[in-house]
């Protein structure tokens, strides 16, 4: 893979960071939430107040294992030459736990900052027969092995646990539905487009665009608490709907416990700075995200804490 410079790193006032490479990476292939959450990347170093006007750190895909490749990569020490933010959700989290990622402690990397929160969402194609959730619900229970679930990631994964779940509301166990797993989000929607599967158990972050663009998807649910604002404010929620699901998901990045840790609290500060300003909440909205900036131990705390509950899924299901 390519290392290239892109940018000299930030500053803050009071605060100086090295000059030295950054790039931000993406441990699956391009379309996915991994995208959108490295793209908030640039965005918010772009906005930090006292940020020098470079370009925006180099976007870098590297795919294998939703995750688990990057991540072993780095915890290993293989990727020490490099500058980088490698983007995670709470999908990381869940393959940690079962210990897809490798035998690793949850604190084998340092969890740096959150850009955003995401949720689930439930997407067909335009020309399905099912309107509403409960409509497809019916479907399933009516012929599973008629419908065919899509996600990012395999047996395990959010998109997969999510789909499970579906099924489960419709009267069908996790071993009987039937799941297509992909390596990323967007490989996933790429096959709903084509109807090559017929639910997608997606992110709002990685389906909203392409419903802007016109693509043809429609929403059935989205797994919030309550509708979310923007362009999918008129889509119910799936407790709206009679079905208990609510999926929150984090996105942010890490970095390995080789940088500095002076660095790594500088480039913290510069994305939670660039957070607070008005252009970044508009891209949220836009995405159909809510603001969530955490880092530090306030991170740790949520991290573990999601880390906790993906331990007792994976046990539910017997995933471990």
């Amino acid at each position: 893979m390519k290392r290239r410079a892109a940018i000299t790193a930030c500053t803050l006032p009071a605060l100086a960071l090295p000059a030295r490479a950054l790039q931000c990476v993406v441990p699956a292939k391009p379309g996915g939430g991994f995208d959108v959450t490295c793209r908030l990347v640039q965005l918010a170093l772009s906005l930090a107040p006292g940020a020098a006007r470079a370009a925006p750190p180099p976007v870098v895909h590297q795919p294998g294992g939703i995750g688990a490749l990057v991540f072993n990569e780095v915890v290993s020490g293989r990727r020490a030459t490099a500058r980088e933010l490698v983007a995670f959700s709470s999908g990381t989290l869940l393959m940690l736990a079962q210990g897809r990622m490798g035998r690793h402690a949850v604190d084998a990397v340092r969890w740096l900052a959150t850009l955003a929160q995401d949720h689930g969402v439930v997407a067909v194609h335009r020309d399905a027969p099912w309107q509403t959730l409960p409509e497809l619900l019916r479907g399933v229970a009516a012929n599973p092995s008629a419908v065919l679930f899509a996600g990012g990631g395999t047996l395990g994964s959010q998109d997969w646990l999510k789909s499970a779940r579906l099924a489960r509301a419709a009267g069908v166990g996790h071993r009987a539905f039937r799941f297509v797993a992909f390596e990323g989000g967007g490989d996933a929607l790429q096959a709903l487009r084509g109807r090559h599967v017929q639910v997608l158990a997606g992110d709002a972050a990685e389906i909203s665009e392409p419903l802007r663009q016109g693509q043809p998807l429609r929403l059935l649910a989205v797994l919030a608490p309550r509708r979310l604002p923007g362009a999918l404010a008129a889509v119910p929620t799936a407790r709206e709907q009679g079905v208990d699901l609510v999926w929150p998901i984090l996105r942010g990045v890490y970095t390995a416990h080789a940088m500095p840790a002076a660095e790594a609290e500088g480039w913290a500060a510069q994305l939670l700075a660039g957070q607070r300003q008005p252009p970044f909440a508009q891209t949220l909205a836009g995405l159909s995200l809510q603001p969530l900036s955490l880092a530090g131990e306030a991170l740790a705390r949520e991290v573990q804490s999601q880390w906790d509950g993906f331990r007792r899924d994976a046990e539910a299901f017997g995933l471990r």
